[in-house]
């Protein structure tokens, strides 16, 4: 397996180590020689990992191409949790004290220089929190209140590090790229209430009134105790046995928050934290379904390098497309090259990379539900009228603002558009997916994966009715059962 450090600058790491390739993140995420590695493992010493920042989409894409990144996105957003990070801790709250018991001071930092201390009395401290949490440079913040207490961990920009420990930090890195096996920590799970998130005030959301009702009573049914709670009930979360989302998910948002969470606490959790990661950045997407071959609209991921190339790849019009947009904002279509310029300006000024594709327009898009790696529903969902999009947010009042849809039995889907679909999702993982395709001279294309997909009463029931809530509650339940059952076993 080739191992490869990604920083931002190549004079950010200096020492040669053995077999150990260094490049720099521009490289990485825009060379397709990179694209094209089969079996590599990324150590990812970028000097920010802020969302969307060139050190997030080392990590992001580097798991889209199936090469495996240290840090993990998950990581990644882990460390900026404190709540998360007690969470994660709490087993190794003995190992704390114990470790911590001689200093005098009310706080103390701890520097985790690929899983060491220079000192060697914090040798199992740190590999256990280097565990818990797998990146190379780490900042662990104690504070003393009653008891040692992890108030945060943080990476430590490569670029920081005091020229004093740099003797250390080489000895420890030759060490470190030696291992074979970087497996982390396990989270221990917990087992049967069922909590569904909501939001009240959300105008779209992906479940109407009527379908919560039906999700209630299915539940109910199988013998689940259920609450619909909302943003507030963060701290309630370990009461429950497994949160469903049905509120639009998003990464920098409170439903990520509460994904993690509740997988830190040991709960099953659909949408689940890493389908939310995968499913909601449109650039991991584009990377995933490219590299399995999966046929999607003609694509580039753009950056600042290559935009002006995006006319001549893509032709005009063309869609462009915010890494983390969903129900159709976040995407706009630049019609001409003054539009196109002014769109790539804005996008680009929030995100590293962003996603062009060409204008593949059609009366419909396919939507197949599947759960559990199987089809559930399949939906056909029209264009708002007089637009090119299922919504149109920028209609007058008085317009239709989504287009129709049906529901049709899998026998009348195109077996390619099931397939396409099936091969695209079970690439995500084995949660609730709605993939969206466009069907195109005898092809299925696929526009997107979604983690957190629409069942509206009347429209994605209307062949299964109750089943299909069923369906859903007894895949959630199958998996609180088989987590007992591994706890049980071991």
């Amino acid at each position: 397996m080739r191992k490869i450090v990604v920083v931002d600058y190549p004079k950010d790491w200096g020492p040669k180590i053995e077999d150990v390739e260094v490049v720099d993140a521009q490289t990485y995420l825009t060379d397709a020689t990179y694209t094209d590695i089969k079996n590599a493992r990324i150590f990812n010493l970028c000097r920010s990992y802020k969302y969307q920042s060139a050190g997030y989409y080392v990590s992001l894409l580097a798991e889209a191409r199936g090469h495996k990144p240290i840090p993990s996105v998950t990581t990644m957003q882990d460390l900026k949790s404190p709540t998360i990070v007690r969470a994660i801790t709490v087993e190794i709250n003995e190992l704390v004290q114990k470790s911590l018991a001689s200093i005098r001071s009310k706080s103390f930092t701890l520097s985790i220089y690929f899983g060491q201390n220079v000192a060697l009395k914090y040798e199992k401290l740190c590999k256990q929190l280097h565990d818990l949490f797998q990146a190379p440079l780490l900042k662990a913040q104690f504070v003393f209140k009653d008891e040692w207490v992890l108030q945060s961990i943080s990476p430590i920009p490569v670029n920081e590090i005091p020229e004093h420990h740099w003797r250390y930090v080489i000895k420890f890195a030759k060490a470190y790229f030696a291992r074979h096996r970087f497996a982390g920590a396990r989270i221990t799970r917990k087992t049967y209430d069922l909590a569904i998130l909501v939001d009240p005030n959300e105008k779209e959301p992906p479940s109407d009134k009527r379908a919560i009702h039906q999700f209630v009573e299915a539940a109910e049914a199988q013998g689940f105790y259920v609450e619909l709670i909302t943003k507030d009930d963060y701290r309630r979360l370990a009461e429950f046995d497994a949160l469903f989302i049905r509120e639009t998910t998003s990464v920098n948002h409170h439903t990520y928050k509460f994904a993690r969470k509740a997988y830190a606490d040991g709960l099953v959790v659909i949408d689940d934290p890493v389908s939310i990661l995968r499913c909601t950045n449109k650039v991991y997407l584009a990377e995933l379904l490219t590299k399995a071959k999966v046929p999607i609209p003609k694509s580039m991921i753009i950056h600042k390098d290559n935009r002006e190339m995006v006319e001549q790849e893509l032709g005009l019009p063309c869609v462009l497309k915010k890494p983390d947009s969903s129900f159709s904002q976040g995407v706009v279509k630049a019609k001409d090259r003054k539009s196109l310029d002014k769109e790539l300006d804005k996008m680009l000024a929030d995100s590293e990379l962003i996603i062009g594709q060409e204008f593949t327009p059609t009366d419909f898009d396919w939507r197949i539900g599947i759960l559990d790696k199987q089809p559930l529903y399949a939906c056909r969902y029209y264009m708002a009228k007089g637009h090119w999009q299922i919504y149109n947010w920028n209609g007058q009042k008085h317009q239709q603002t989504e287009g129709d849809a049906d529901t049709v039995p899998f026998e009348e889907v195109p077996f390619h558009v099931l397939h396409t679909a099936l091969k695209a999702a079970n690439l995500i993982g084995d949660g609730l997916y709605g993939v969206d395709l466009k069907e195109i001279d005898g092809k299925a294309y696929v526009i997107e994966v979604n983690d957190n997909p629409s069942i509206d009463s009347g429209c994605e029931d209307k062949i299964l009715k109750k089943d299909l809530y069923a369906a859903i509650i007894k895949s959630i339940k199958r998996r609180i059962d088989n987590h007992k059952n591994i706890r049980t076993d071991g």
